[in-house]
């Protein structure tokens, strides 16, 4: 643990001077359609986790620095060319992955597995088209499809839904289109998942698989989008194996206008794995989070429902097979947990520290019977409780929008301790 706060303060050390130099800009030289911005920052969360039970009726409680970030977005002075960055350092912090209970994807089981050390860099151009703005993204980021990704969230474990409701670290081409209230967006991507932090998209399968999202801005504060995406293979590198087809609605209000900023988030997700035509496998996700703001404390809670699939485990419980294997899916488990989190953030110089304590309760149930594996068997007990304490440390620009690129773009950065 002292190894990675040492790390921490490193990266903080590193992007510090850069952050400073680029507040002065800002506050010399408001911003403007004349001027050229670049924002970076850098941000980790110093974490202490307690799992009870983990596995097997016995607790675990474990430290890390999770999402250790830097980042670097900016445009030029005509604002028709931006850039979005983010290099994460997890692949060194996180090789045994986050507890996090009822999490799975790319390997990694009851555990957040850590992302690719390119996490994000995506070049975009746009310009105006009458009443209308467009653009194209290129390179390696997020496709549009789903709801925004956990780390802009005001929680430090991830919802179990993250691998149905979001695709990202995918070498991609989106177009947006904003008219008025309607934003439409489209990607082209390769439809494979990374392996390992060093991992790279296959280049054979570049551009498999496809997404299209569409957005409307009704009024002020209220977005309610719906995606849809046919991913080929993920779980094969070298493709051949099921495809999924995923579907996502959401709806979310935000006011920061008001004595108390709040911000509440609902989706509904479905993701589906199908040999040729016919559907193997589906699971669902229904979640609703919200925040708000009172006195500089930001209290946060979140209720999901979601099934996830059960493959056969290694040595390692907390791990399963790559690659996959089509048809190894042992059963189905619907999560319903409940997470409820308070942080307050403070300044220290051009650092901000915001302590958090977030508390999770877990209930996993076998949705079909017979099954081969029973959760409470498993984890020795029908309720699984997580409680971790820690602090998000930030210097500079947090990305507020991962995956909004070009016309889809609807956030300025924020210094907020969290990156929402």
């Amino acid at each position: 643990m002292l190894r990675w706060v040492c790390v921490a303060g490193a990266l903080i050390s590193i992007c510090a001077p850069l952050a400073i130099t680029a507040q002065h800009t800002h506050a010399e030289s408001p911003a403007s359609d004349s001027q050229s911005i670049w924002s970076p920052g850098a941000s980790g969360i110093l974490l202490v986790t307690h799992a009870s039970p983990a596995h097997a009726g016995r607790s675990l409680t474990e430290g890390y620095l999770s999402q250790p970030m830097i980042m670097l977005s900016g445009h030029d002075r005509s604002d028709r060319l931006s850039l979005n960055s983010i290099v994460d350092f997890e692949g060194l912090t996180l090789k045994r992955g986050e507890l996090n209970a009822g999490m799975f994807g790319e390997g990694y089981v009851d555990r957040r597995h850590p992302h690719t050390y390119l996490h994000e860099l995506v070049v975009t151009g746009t310009t105006a088209i009458g009443a209308a703005r467009a653009s194209i993204a290129v390179g390696k980021g997020f496709v549009a499809f789903g709801t925004p990704d956990p780390m802009t969230r005001p929680f430090a474990k991830y919802p179990v839904n993250h691998h149905l409701s979001q695709i990202l670290e995918r070498a991609l081409i989106t177009g947006a289109v904003r008219t008025g209230p309607l934003l439409v967006e489209a990607s082209s991507f390769n439809g494979d998942e990374p392996t390992s932090p060093s991992d790279w998209p296959e280049s054979k399968r570049l551009f498999d698989s496809w997404s299209v999202r569409g957005t409307l801005f009704p009024v002020a504060g209220i977005e309610v989008q719906g995606s849809f995406a046919r991913v080929k293979s993920p779980e094969l590198d070298a493709g051949g194996g099921l495809d999924q087809r995923k579907l996502n609605l959401s709806f979310e209000h935000s006011h920061e206008g008001t004595r108390i900023p709040h911000h509440v988030l609902a989706e509904w997700a479905r993701s589906a794995d199908y040999s040729g035509s016919d559907e193997a496998f589906a699971f669902t996700s229904f979640l609703i989070e919200g925040e708000a703001e009172v006195r500089g404390f930001t209290f946060a809670g979140r209720v999901e429902r979601t099934e996830r699939p059960e493959e056969e485990r290694l040595a390692n419980v907390f791990r399963t097979a790559r690659p996959a294997q089509d048809f190894s899916i042992l059963g189905k488990t619907r999560w319903t947990v409940e997470t409820l989190a308070l942080s307050r953030g403070v300044r220290a110089g051009s650092a901000r520290i915001a302590p958090f304590i977030e508390v999770s309760h877990a209930r996993p149930v076998a949705v079909l019977r017979p099954t081969a594996f029973e959760p409470r068997d498993f984890y020795g007990a029908r309720s699984l409780w997580s409680v971790s304490i820690g602090a998000r440390v930030s210097v500079g620009m947090m990305h507020t929008s991962a995956g909004q690129y070009g016309a889809a773009s609807r956030h300025a950065p924020s210094t907020m301790g969290h990156m929402h």
